[in-house]
């Protein structure tokens, strides 16, 4: 790969589509939720400064320790200057933060949700409405800012359903589209656009296939086709192309170079993951991250590679499926591992997650170094869930694509595969294709002219694999038709609550691998393997910040200048209750209906406790929770983690007292999150059991597979992308050894 100088690297700017017209809200509805904006994150005056309503006024003494607490952890002469900025900036005069909100409901919010919002709006506009919400007859709008802090308060904890719901909603938002789009908030936390370690590199260059305008279905013949470019359909498209099959892997998404890497987190939101970053469960009590750009979610994680664990892999063998124990799904482990450079030799631990296992080996908790994908070299980066600029992380993009384009295979990007094509074969459905719509860039980015070109494609195939994920895969598959009462259900999540250390000295977060570190010592806390794991996450602004709780307006923006001197914490439970992915009955887009159960969330409360144990003994000042409930640790002065009493400090205890008491948590008082889904289209051993059998075959159908992390008996337990890519390689050389390794001539995919 050719290097350019770190020194002089500047991402190239990523065109996104167009902002949605805003006319889905009314002038006067749109002025209520920024006024609303304005008081989750408030501009700060003091009454000699202040211009407007919309900004918050304090005292001067007030204004002077924010400052003061403020400057003292910015470095360089205009620290004052650059602390004031950060206190007076306005969100709702940010285009970029409008431009965010209006993507996020014009585009990722469903129906029922945008109409919930409006409606919302709409009300606190009239007189009734006003005085039922407000207790005031007022607009809010007109309200001083501090009234409306104190409305959106009373709306936490309200006996009407709806307002706790736009109050979960609204904050929700007001923070991630906050934190994505300030141009202060870099400055405050010494945050710089680019990683200061790691060479930038030139990636691989894919080529995609282009069509011309027309009126009539484009059509092509192949021998495998592909929907999805994650983890599983990558490993199936080397193996497949390899074995001297055509294959043609379609996206739904766009592929990016590395130059574009890391984006900044506007765009890599809108351009690389599901829903632009915006999926939730039905409740609203889980936000859920999955990618959706080429690569799929091998292009925005953090490297983990744990294997398939010995008492998942006896779990999902009990279950009817023995391979799962056999000696050929450690071998498909091992090589997926060896073609990323999958070790541990290289991996250097930055801050936070030293702090974990210097923590565990005080407190005798089980804890390892956690494997990277790193190419067996050295990926000292923690921006790779905006995109890898140094192709240090061996995903599928730098490792199986790259072998299957090398291989000969085949590439489109911006295709929605609509349905699966069936042919009638003695009573069996046959698969015999893929029918979707092709756009191009262009028309993707709304662009006019000559090559923005929207066109139906009919793919001809012997195969249909769909990797799709475990969000879409059940979707395309009730889509074309397949009535299986299994499809969709039977989802984990591996959820997960965040927790953020802060200390008195910087620890800048950000560098560094984010997840090198593992606890295992919570992993069975049932005796049937369900339990937690304790690991770090990565500390980008824009990940952290936003999934912790918002109290108050000047203690968040305080809070959050904290980053510099925290590190973060993540409870990933292996799941025992699931629920299911469904359409929307107005769009067909993906919708979630699950709630982590009572059994799942007491086994979070434990990990929670032990991570704050972890930061009391290495030194940490406070400790927070992404639950409202419950109040950050602070601990007193007079307490020493080097005390003989350890963690037995009464201050500690307390809290834990406290937050036991709490257990299990209320899932409205708290936000969980996943970037691990698994199991709609499981597999089984009957139909009656799950939606593909041992081969990764829908039941009922021939030459139809699912090869991806939908497929899952149960959840995982560790991060998914190992497990998903050798139960992909296992699948993929199968089928290619059925199907014979003679390359098809003459066909119009041969001639592209």
């Amino acid at each position: 790969m050719a290097t350019h100088a770190v020194s002089t690297y500047t991402p190239k700017d990523v065109p996104s589509p167009p902002v949605p017209s805003a006319t889905y809200f009314s002038e006067l509805q749109w002025k209520t939720l920024y006024a609303l904006a304005d008081a989750v994150v408030p501009s700060i005056h003091t009454a000699a400064t202040v211009k407007s309503s919309n900004d918050r006024v304090v005292s001067d003494a007030e204004w002077n320790s924010a400052v003061s607490s403020l400057s003292s952890n910015i470095s360089g002469p205009d620290a004052v200057n650059i602390a004031t900025q950060y206190l007076q900036e306005n969100v709702s005069e940010n285009p970029i933060f409008r431009a965010t909100v209006e993507r996020i409901l014009g585009n990722h919010v469903h129906d029922e949700g945008r109409n919930g919002f409006g409606m919302i709006m709409s009300a606190l506009n009239t007189r009734a409405g006003s005085l039922i919400m407000t207790g005031s007859i007022t607009p809010i709008q007109d309200q001083p800012v501090e009234f409306r802090e104190k409305v959106l308060r009373g709306w936490d904890t309200s006996r009407l359903p709806p307002l706790r719901a736009i109050y979960r909603g609204l904050t929700a938002m007001v923070k991630k589209c906050w934190v994505s789009s300030s141009p202060t908030i870099g400055p405050v936390l010494g945050f710089p656009r680019i990683p200061v370690h790691g060479q930038p590199a030139d990636g691989f260059q894919y080529e995609f296939l282009q069509f011309t305008p027309g009126d009539k279905p484009e059509t092509i013949e192949t021998d495998v086709v592909i929907v999805g470019s994650g983890c599983g359909g990558s490993v199936a498209a080397k193996n497949l192309a390899e074995a001297g099959l055509r294959v043609l892997v379609v996206e739904k998404s766009y592929s990016y170079p590395t130059d574009t890497f890391p984006m900044t987190p506007s765009d890599g939101f809108t351009n690389m993951f599901e829903n632009g970053g915006a999926v939730s469960t039905d409740d609203g009590s889980m936000a859920v991250l999955a990618g959706s750009t080429w690569g799929g979610g091998g292009t925005i994680n953090w490297s983990a590679s744990l294997q398939t664990q010995g008492y998942v892999r006896q779990e999902w063998a009990d279950t009817g499926l023995p391979f799962f124990t056999s000696l050929d799904f450690q071998k498909s482990l091992d090589r997926v591992c060896e073609r990323m450079g999958v070790n541990e030799d290289h991996v250097e631990h930055n801050r936070q997650n030293r702090v974990i296992l210097d923590g565990a080996r005080k407190l005798g908790y089980a804890a390892k170094t956690v494997p990277q994908n790193t190419g067996h070299g050295k990926h000292y980066c923690g921006y790779c869930t905006l995109g890898c600029a140094s192709g240090g992380k061996k995903g599928p993009t730098e490792s199986f694509l790259m072998d299957a384009a090398q291989a000969g295979a085949k590439f489109m990007e911006g295709f929605c595969a609509e349905k699966v094509l069936f042919t009638n074969v003695k009573g069996r459905k046959v698969a015999s294709g893929v029918k979707g719509t092709w756009k191009s860039r262009d028309s993707y980015l709304g662009l006019s002219g000559t090559q923005a070109v929207e066109r139906k494609v009919i793919i001809k195939a012997k195969k249909v694999v769909v990797s799709a994920g475990t969000l879409q895969s059940p979707l395309l598959l009730l889509r074309s038709g397949l009535k299986n009462s299994q499809i969709g259900r039977n989802l984990y999540l591996h959820p997960v609550m965040a927790a953020g250390a802060v200390f008195d000295e910087e620890t800048r977060p950000w560098e560094g691998s984010a997840l090198t570190t593992v606890v295992n010592e919570f992993e069975d806390l049932d005796g049937a393997g369900h339990g937690v794991k304790i690991e770090s996450l990565s500390m980008m602004p824009s990940l952290f910040i936003p999934i912790f709780p918002w109290r108050d307006s000047l203690e968040y923006k305080l809070w959050a200048a904290k980053l510099r001197r925290s590190t973060g914490f993540i409870t990933l439970t292996k799941d025992r209750d699931s629920g299911r992915v469904y359409p929307d009955p107005v769009d067909g887009r993906c919708r979630i209906d699950y709630t982590v159960s009572a059994f799942d969330r007491k086994h979070i409360v434990e990990a929670i406790i032990a991570s704050a144990k972890i930061a009391y003994i290495t030194g940490a000042k406070e400790f927070h929770t992404a639950y409202r409930d419950l109040p950050p640790f602070i601990r007193p002065d007079a307490s020493d983690p080097e005390a003989p009493e350890g963690i037995n400090d009464a201050a500690l205890q307390s809290w834990i007292a406290e937050l036991r008491g709490k257990s299990p948590l209320n899932v409205e008082r708290g936000l969980f999150a996943s970037a691990h889904q698994m199991g709609t289209c499981r597999m089984s051993k009957s139909p009656k059991l799950g939606v593909v059998d041992p081969d990764c075959q829908v039941w009922g159908t021939d030459g139809l597979y699912v090869v991806d992390a939908s497929v899952f008996p149960s959840a995982s337990g560790v991060n998914p992308m190992i497990t998903n890519m050798a139960i992909a390689d296992w699948a993929s050389r199968n089928l290619a050894r059925a199907m014979g390794t003679v390359r098809g001539e003459g066909s119009v995919m041969a001639r592209l």
